[in-house]
């Protein structure tokens, strides 16, 4: 079982810059079309200083860190036995090309069910820009499956 005396660990933030490149690329291998991820005059033209991130982008932030997951190695977790439960996303403004986001992130809660089967950990992300600024959070949930 997980110790559930890791809800509400902090772990170590960072700080990533966000590249029009990398913006591009991303939109790309997504399916976006809409000219404003990936042509900076299109951008501009809907209103944005410059290319925008398209929507999910901030998970790709999410695993720049030294250790791309940490929660892995701090409950000991066999990474065979993971999967992706569920990822929300909440957006207070856009991240641009140029910004340098922080991610920071915590261990919100640990639970289980069918007996212990099927463990639950619930993680928060919160997503600042160079400015201060929260620009996104994400909750994301992974299942640990124990038989």
């Amino acid at each position: 079982m997980i110790d559930k005396k890791h809800i509400g660990h902090e772990f170590n933030a960072f700080t990533v810059d966000v590249e029009k490149g990398r913006l591009k690329f991303f939109a790309k291998a997504i399916g976006e079309t809409n000219p404003i991820y990936s042509d900076e005059v299109a951008a501009q033209a809907a209103g944005h200083k410059t290319i925008i991130a398209p929507p999910t982008f901030p998970f790709s932030l999410s695993l720049e860190g030294e250790d791309s997951m940490p929660v892995v190695s701090l409950l000991n977790l066999d990474i065979g036995r993971i999967l992706h439960g569920s990822q929300e996303f909440e957006y207070f403004t856009s991240i641009y090309a140029g910004d340098s986001i922080t991610v920071s992130s915590k261990i919100l809660d640990i639970f289980d069910k069918k007996g212990g089967a099927l463990e639950f950990v619930v993680l928060q992300y919160s997503f600042t820009n160079q400015d201060n600024v929260a620009v996104a959070t994400s909750t994301n949930t992974l299942v640990y499956r124990n038989a």
